[in-house]
Formats: C-alpha cells, structure tokens, sequence
C-alpha cells in the first residue's frame, strides 16, 4: 500500500513542477511580448509628440496628443528638469489629492527604465520626458503564475490528503476487522473452557484452585468482549472512574513481581480507599487502556520500580498521570510510540498504544498523550478526559 501511495505523491509532484514551470516560462515570455508593444506604443506617441512640437499652432498637452491612441498605458510628461507637465491614465483622483504619489509612481517608472524622451535645444538643454508604466494586463500576465502555482499546491494537498484519508479509512476497516475476528476466534475455546470449569466445580479439586481458573476464563471473555467492540460506537455510561483504576491496579499488582511497588494518588481531599470520582467513560475499553499503560510500564522497569497514578480533578476535565521508574523512551522515539505496529520490545505487535489512543481520542474524545520521557529515569503519559 506504500509504495502505489508513493508513486502517486511522485508524479504529481512532477506534473506540478511541469506545469508551473512551464506556465512560468511562457508567461514570461508574453510579458516580454506585452512589454515590448507597450514600449512600441509609447515611442509612437513620442514621435508624434516631435511632430506636433514643430507645430506651434497645436495643443501640446499629453491628453491631445493620445486622445486617439492606446488608452491604457500610464503616461507622465515631463520637462527636462523632471517637473511635471502633465499625465494620463493615472488615478485621477488620488493624483488631485496627493502630488507626492504623481511622483512617487514617475520615480517607480524611472526605475524601471521606463523612459523615453524628446530633445527640444542642446543650448540651453530643453527636452520633454516621457515616463510610462505598464497595462493591468501585463500585471496580470506576471502573476498569473502565482496564482496557477497556488492552484495546482491547493490541487496536490486535497488530492494527497484524500488519498491519506482514504488510506486511513482502510486500515481502520482492517484493524476493525482482524479484532472482530480475533473476538469470533476466541469465543470458541472460552465456551469450552467455562464448561471445563463448571465440570471442576462438580469435582474434589480445590475451590481456590477452580475459582483462579474461573477469573482468568472471565478474563479472556473479557478480552474477547473488547475486541468485538472495536469498531463499533461504545456506549459511554456513568462509572466511578476511581473504581475502574483501582480494580486495574490490583489486577495488574497480582501479576508483577514483589520488587514492583504501586500508589494511587487521588485529588485532594478524596478518601484514599473510598473515593469516588465519576465520569462517563466505557468501562472495558477505558480498562484496557490502564492495562495496556501499566503493561508498558512494567515492561520498562524489568520487574522492579515503581508505578504511580495520579488523578487530578478540574473544572473541565479530568487527568490521569501514569508514572513508571523505568527505562524511559528515546527522543527520536517519542513521535513514534503511538503508530501501529511500533514496539521496542522483542515480542509484540505494537498495537496497545495505538489502540489505547484512539480508544481514548475517538471514543471519549480526550488525549492520550506521553506527558514527559527521560531514558533511565522513567516515563509519564497522560489522560485527559472532558467531564
């Protein structure tokens, strides 16, 4: 799926960069053009300007002298010491408030190189000067290019990001798709084995024994429940988010070693063994995010450390901080630690962060997010959760 991807961001970044390129080469080449004619236009007007000057009896204002020429291109008249005599096609009105701006654009066309002029006396010197702007049209024809290279970057980022969308859209279906056949493919054997279970209970093995085996069948069901719910809209319901972490805790306590010490820091004031702090949340699948947190964080410290969950509780929102003592994550790491299929560890699919974002960010609208990382020292990513 990379590679066609690939292929497609390759040629149209190339038909773009043809494509403007080209349009930049030929529009370049008309506003030389355009230029050229403007020029040819004005040097017209100044030899007939000699002509009228050798006839004393003829209006020698600039109006007269194109009223029935090329209307379009700016002209300022001048005499030999660059005071102005007249002009046309300039803003009229702004030109009768401000004089300044009249020579501010003269000054603008003299820099261009736009200047023609008509020689009256060598002593003393006498001249007329013509200075001239260009038509809006040789305007638009150079920044035509401008506005065909936004075109075609607005073109390639909606056909990109379309692409990108469309892509997603289809590894979700197949994520959506390998769970719930993962679910179908364990409901199977977890059938079996509560019949297995309640045959024990009938027999003289120990109840301890049969009531260890009876949790962990519930717990595969368990699994097996939030794997078919992947997919679907969960159904968000009141729950004593306090209750869900605890009852996570002490799961996941039973399993660690001995060296492993937890703590469950809860808002000020909160009853640390009965608190209650509710929200509205999917009790499997926010419970699959702490186990999928305080899995990764008892892989990082080895077997021994410390856990800490600390709960804050704000107007608007709540936090959880999962804080491990473990080895920490590598800075070129942490832009990668929540796409699928990244793991550092030998085993594993790297799906559990992934899974656990989008858990929290699609489903309940929150962030999952890593709060702070130092390699050696240990690891805290955060919840946040809109109340």
């Amino acid at each position: 799926m990379i590679r066609p991807l690939l292929n497609w961001r390759s040629f149209l970044a190339v038909a773009g960069i043809v494509i403007v390129t080209a349009t930049i080469f030929y529009s370049r080449y008309l506003a030389r053009k355009i230029a050229e004619d403007e020029r040819q236009k004005v040097a017209l007007w100044v030899a007939a300007s000699k002509s009228v000057l050798s006839n004393p009896g003829t209006d020698l204002t600039l109006p007269n002298l194109i009223r029935n020429g090329q209307q379009s291109i700016p002209i300022i008249e001048t005499n030999e010491q660059d005071s102005i005599i007249d002009y046309i096609n300039l803003d009229s009105a702004r030109a009768a408030r401000d004089k300044g701006w009249v020579y501010s654009q003269m000054t603008s066309f003299r820099a261009e190189n736009r200047a023609l002029e008509v020689k009256l006396s060598d002593t003393p010197y006498i001249a007329n000067r013509y200075y001239y702007g260009h038509t809006a049209l040789l305007d638009e024809v150079r920044y035509y290019p401008l506005v065909q290279l936004f075109i075609v970057a607005l073109f390639i980022f909606f056909t990109l990001y379309s692409i990108t969308i469309r892509n997603k859209a289809t590894q979700n279906q197949l994520w959506a798709g390998m769970a719930k056949e993962t679910a179908h493919q364990l409901g199977t054997p977890v059938s079996s084995l509560e019949g297995w279970v309640e045959m024990l209970r009938e027999s003289s093995l120990d109840a301890r024994t049969v009531s260890e085996i009876q949790k962990d069948v519930d717990r595969l069901k368990l699994v097996s429940d939030r794997f078919g719910k992947i997919g679907s809209k969960p159904v968000l319901e009141e729950k004593d988010l306090v209750g869900q972490i605890r009852n996570m805790m002490e799961y996941i306590r039973k399993r660690a070693t001995g060296k492993v010490q937890f703590a469950l820091q809860l808002p000020g004031g909160m009853p640390a063994e009965s608190g209650i702090l509710r929200a509205r949340i999917s009790g499997p699948l926010f419970d699959w995010v702490i186990e999928n947190l305080l899995k990764n964080a008892l892989d990082a410290m080895e077997g021994k450390g410390a856990i800490t969950i600390a709960i804050q509780e704000h107007e608007k929102e709540i936090i959880i901080d999962v804080t491990d003592t473990g080895k920490g994550i590598a800075a070129r790491n942490l832009q990668k630690v929540f796409k699928p299929g990244f793991t550092t560890k030998k085993r594993g699919w790297g799906l559990g962060l992934s899974l656990s974002k989008r858990i929290i960010e699609q489903y309940h609208k929150g962030q999952l997010v890593v709060r702070q990382s130092e390699v050696g020292k240990g690891t805290t990513f955060r919840i946040v959760l809109r109340k």
